[in-house]
């Protein structure tokens, strides 16, 4: 008998990640369009958010030792509550002349707020969901991540068009303390941490750091290795997807800003199509099969860059990249649900937490990565667009062959076990 997907528990916990993440997303927005009105410089604003990054990837292991330590709901509840009242704090205090350096210091305490928080919110799910709807789960966060991503810059944008920025820093005030509500009433499974002998908390952290690395690199060298995959293909996706297609559409074929909102829109529809598609799918796709995911993303590259040596129309161009695009992200999102899984999977409960940390801080590690890669090669090959979406293709294909073995041998002794 198939077990319920959306109990209490989890059904408390979407609802809370949707209440926050889309406080965060119009506040982003908002903030964003503020900062670039006060100073004229999109560079000051990609300043703030290069260092908002840094707390996050320097915390995130501490913030996973908290997770596997504390108590999950107690966790996400008391950061959530933090959040909205930093956020209320800046919205009484701020003034004309320290608004700027306000901002700077919300995105700051937001991103250490969320170091702490998504290792907690992460190792909640394996612990409410087993088997296939661990994979379904997966792409309901998807999803919610990509409706959130999706209206958030509407919402915000209506809001702070209309009332400016004040107004939607209380909207977000109401979305965190909406969130924080939610959590207090979820109950979370599983096994408390057994090692209680040392009240230190240095000693503490050292222990928890060390087993953690033992675990992913001696225990269960799958976990490293998946992880190393996952950065591979993130570091090769975010540069194509986030610095190349835009550099085509307005650099390359230059059409307008509409064509580029048009694709992107086109995008967000298909991550929300994407985790959509993996649940139903659920049943389908195993760990040993990953690999033909990552396959397929390369496939999806190939096309537009093999019409880019054809074809001298911009419209047919656009429009084949933009149909690729789609198809790319649908496979993304494929590939993010079921590579997640497979980690929590194979992660001791105790471990769920610090694991998650890692995830997150592989991927925001290798992401700028990717983008300053590929910043420099449409730079530098400006005329050669075609060939650089082939060989990303090409290398994403053969990466997939290479992997092949090592998904099918970790389904197999996972399966045995």
């Amino acid at each position: 008998m198939k077990s319920k997907l959306f109990h209490r528990n989890f059904s408390l916990l979407i609802a809370g990640q949707a209440s926050s993440l889309l406080g965060n997303g119009i506040l982003d927005f908002a903030m964003s369009m503020y900062v670039l009105e006060k100073t004229g410089s999109a560079a000051v604003y990609a300043g703030f958010l290069t260092a908002s990054m840094i707390p996050s990837i320097l915390f995130s292991p501490l913030g996973g030792i908290l997770a596997d330590r504390g108590n999950k709901r107690n966790i996400m509840a008391g950061l959530d509550f933090l959040a909205g009242l930093g956020v209320l704090l800046v919205a009484v205090f701020m003034r004309e002349e320290n608004s700027l350096a306000m901002i700077c210091g919300l995105l700051l305490f937001e991103s250490v707020l969320g170091a702490f928080e998504n290792p907690a919110v992460q190792s909640c799910i394996p612990f409410m969901q087993k088997g296939e709807n661990l994979i379904r789960a997966n792409a309901v966060v998807i999803q919610i991540n990509a409706l959130s991503a999706f209206f958030s810059p509407i919402l915000g944008s209506l809001v702070y068009t209309a009332f400016g920025l004040k107004p939607v820093l209380y909207a977000g005030v109401v979305c965190f303390f909406f969130t924080a509500c939610f959590e207090c009433f979820i109950e979370i499974p599983g096994p408390k941490y057994e090692k209680q002998g040392r009240e230190n908390p240095l000693l503490l952290v050292k222990e928890d750091f060390l087993d953690s690395l033992r675990l992913i690199t001696r225990e269960r060298p799958a976990i490293l290795k998946m992880l190393l995959v996952i950065s591979v293909v993130t570091c090769l996706l975010q540069g194509v997807s986030a610095v190349g297609f835009p550099y085509i559409i307005r650099n390359v074929l230059g059409l307008s800003s509409i064509y580029y909102g048009f694709s992107e829109s086109a995008v967000g529809l298909a991550a929300i199509a994407g985790g959509i598609l993996a649940g139903l799918a659920a049943s389908k796709i195993h760990g040993k099969n990953i690999y033909l995911i990552i396959g397929a993303l390369g496939f999806f590259l190939i096309p537009p860059g093999i019409l880019f040596l054809l074809s001298g129309n911009p419209y047919i161009r656009y429009g084949t990249l933009v149909l690729f695009s789609v198809l790319l992200q649908l496979a993304a999102c494929g590939f993010s649900i079921f590579a997640t899984s497979l980690i929590q999977r194979l992660t001791p409960g105790n471990m769920m937490g610090k694991v998650s940390a890692y995830t997150s801080a592989f991927t925001q590690c290798i992401q700028p990565l990717g983008q300053i890669l590929y910043g420099f090669l449409f730079d530098s090959f400006s005329g050669g667009v075609a060939w650089i979406l082939i060989l990303t293709g090409t290398i994403l294909g053969g990466f997939a062959l290479a992997v092949k073995g090592f998904f099918r041998k970790t389904e197999r002794e996972f399966t045995e076990n």
